[in-house]
């Protein structure tokens, strides 16, 4: 009878702990974001924590819309812009589980023109001309994956040379772009790389001819494979790369930082394309950038990655899969010409324990951000999901608010 006391009063010392832990994680979530409301750091922010599977906290704070006032909804759809290259991964590596390739074929045995890659040797800034040598391998599709390819970026890029060269080709960013994705991939495989396949990580359009490789060995447009083998078994029925009419009016506005303070962006985003490019039809279906979507759609992506592949009983890839994606593919001498503290897998960015003393989140945890500002992380270790949403141009300290969020939440365990 002794040890029964003992052990209900354990017990309820545990639930009393958690729910103190609880209590104190949702007051600073809600004191953090109400303070970036305030500030004028954000117009609008949509956060939502699950754990064990089940909703911590969802809240949206501040404005669909700052011209309007329009308050923010969890259920509001965000453009995700990069965050759209996890799903294409994912979705890569499920035709590599269904024995369609190995990881490390050449690509040019799918996309021929991206036979015999050269590289950018000498370049000339009067004219944007440019000389290469011949790259000592082909890119691979892991290189893809692990954004090894020496493939760059337009708009992001820190390097003048093929900023330049990409801008006078008229290569684009994918984010609302109006072209076909066939067309752009064939343009960028003519275009010289920064570096040799494989010697650093570069981030790069990688993951827009990986969502191009998808089309040609599946034999369906892009969005169409998303929604047969991910979004309808996954139930994202909020996700998109044109948002349908009937549900126009939940994307949100995208503001930015003025001397007048926060403002709705009305002016067209990067290469020119329309604040409203979720809206429109024959829009690139970028697998780098293309996809608007909303924080519980997401969750369940993540959510079934942390299953080991399985969501609500239905098996979409293999726990070996999901292994292999969250193990860093980077090798030594890429990591060194790099950060050294960097750890990349296959689509994701990771938390190991090499760079753990940088990171509040668990060794394992897999993560990335979108271009307006946009975060998401899912830590195995302790079954979290975090997602952080807002919608803003050209932020300032792109990584900052991820980071934000995610010391609040492990410290208050």
């Amino acid at each position: 009878m002794m040890y029964k006391h003992i052990f209900t009063f354990i017990a309820s010392l545990v639930i009393l702990n958690s729910s103190a832990q609880t209590t104190l994680l949702k007051e600073r979530l809600d004191n953090l974001s109400n303070r970036l409301i305030a500030n004028n750091e954000v117009g609008g922010i949509n956060v939502l924590l699950i754990k064990d599977g089940k909703i911590l906290y969802n809240k949206a704070f501040g404005y669909a819309d700052v011209a309007t006032k329009q308050p923010l909804k969890t259920n509001h759809i965000f453009r995700i812009a990069s965050q759209t290259k996890a799903i294409t991964s994912i979705a890569a590596m499920m035709l590599w589980e269904d024995g369609k390739f190995l990881l490390d074929d050449p690509i040019s045995k799918y996309i021929p023109e991206f036979k015999n890659p050269k590289v950018l040797d000498k370049f000339n800034p009067a004219d944007s001309s440019y000389t290469t040598v011949s790259a000592q391998r082909e890119i691979t599709i892991r290189d893809l994956l692990r954004h090894t390819s020496g493939i760059g970026y337009p708009r992001i890029t820190n390097d003048d040379r093929i900023q330049a060269i990409y801008t006078k080709s008229g290569i684009l960013s994918g984010i609302g772009s109006k072209t076909l994705l066939k067309n752009q991939v064939k343009m960028l495989a003519k275009m010289p790389l920064l570096h040799q396949p494989g010697y650093k990580f570069t981030y790069g359009m990688n993951t827009d001819v990986l969502g191009y490789l998808i089309q040609v060995v599946s034999g369906l447009p892009l969005d169409e494979f998303f929604r047969k083998r991910l979004f309808e078994p996954l139930e994202m029925n909020d996700t998109y790369f044109t948002i349908p009419a009937s549900k126009a009016d939940r994307l949100i506005s995208i503001s930015e930082k003025t001397d007048q303070g926060l403002k709705k962006v009305n002016h067209p985003v990067y290469e020119n394309s329309s604040v409203n490019y979720p809206l429109e039809r024959d829009i690139i279906l970028s697998g780098g950038a293309g996809l608007s979507s909303t924080t519980a759609d997401y969750a369940k992506f993540l959510q079934m990655l942390l299953n080991k592949g399985i969501y609500n009983g239905k098996k979409l890839l293999g726990a070996k899969t999901i292994e292999l994606i969250t193990t860093n593919q980077l090798p030594e001498n890429a990591i060194s010409q790099g950060d050294p503290d960097f750890r990349f897998g296959l689509g994701f960015w990771l938390v190991t324990d090499e760079n753990k003393f940088i990171h509040s989140s668990n060794v394992g945890t897999f993560y990335w951000s979108g271009a307006f500002n946009t975060h998401y992380w899912a830590d195995p270790k302790e079954n979290i999901i975090g997602l952080v949403f807002t919608q803003e141009y050209l932020p300032a300290s792109y990584w900052d608010l991820g980071t934000l969020y995610k010391n609040v939440v492990y410290s208050s365990f």
